[in-house]
């Protein structure tokens, strides 16, 4: 056999040493990156528990320095303490029939709501007197454990946005109900006048009721709405 040219043999030796550079470099590429996925769009939302045996849930917002002015002028408790500075808070999420409202349920569920659980609840509902109140009263209704029923309640709570007209004011104001209501309708999308009602105690902003139903959508509710307050103008005291 004859021995290959030499100008083949360099052509070989060439081709062979571009075919290692080419590796090397290849192996220093860092791998493709995959695409990032928009996490928030594709990651279902939390699902809420659903409670039974009523129709709808009364979410209850309740101006606190009303309460206060009545109930604690002192500020001896943590909800009218001065510097908490409350404004609204959760009186309570209260299931409710086209016609009346169940209480006082019997339930599998302690009577006392544990203070670790309480606790968490705390920032929107500022007494543990009130927390296991309204789980006495109305949370053992709902179908749901404790932990679940403050778990919609809290739900409920951020489901609805706060005007910034009814946010909290150092000076007080005064307002019509109707005023009220506007503003929180056009504040929450989907939220009807006939699925809310401003209620008032002796002059003063008393609470705001919003119908929800099981899963938390605005629904409407005459029997809530016919108990609104209808005075003209009522005051919004200042918060402390």
């Amino acid at each position: 056999m004859s021995r290959p040219h030499f100008s083949t043999v360099v052509r070989s030796a060439s081709l062979l040493l571009a075919g290692l550079a080419t590796l090397a470099a290849c192996s220093e590429e860092k791998p493709a990156e995959k695409p990032k996925t928009e996490v928030s769009r594709k990651t279902p939302a939390q699902k809420i528990p659903l409670g039974k045996g009523f129709d709808f849930y009364v979410l209850s917002l309740s101006w606190s320095p009303t309460w206060c002015a009545g109930n604690d002028a002192a500020g001896k408790t943590q909800q009218c303490r001065h510097g908490e500075n409350n404004g609204f808070i959760v009186h309570g999420l209260w299931p409710q029939n086209d016609r009346g409202y169940p209480e006082f349920c019997p339930s599998r569920e302690p009577d006392r709501v544990p203070e670790n659980l309480g606790r968490t609840v705390l920032d929107i509902i500022p007494s543990m007197g009130l927390v296991g109140h309204q789980w006495r009263k109305h949370g053992s209704c709902s179908g749901l454990s404790q932990k679940d029923y403050f778990a919609v309640t809290r739900a409920a709570f951020e489901r609805v946005r706060i005007p910034a007209e009814a946010e909290p004011q150092r000076g007080g104001a005064r307002l019509s109900p109707d005023a009220m209501e506007q503003a929180f309708t056009a504040a929450n999308p989907g939220l009807d006048r006939k699925g809310i009602a401003v209620t008032c105690e002796d002059g003063r902003l008393e609470e705001v009721r919003i119908c929800m139903t099981s899963d938390l959508s605005f629904r409407p509710c005459p029997e809530v709405d016919r108990a609104a307050c209808r005075a003209k103008s009522i005051e919004q005291p200042p918060i402390r």
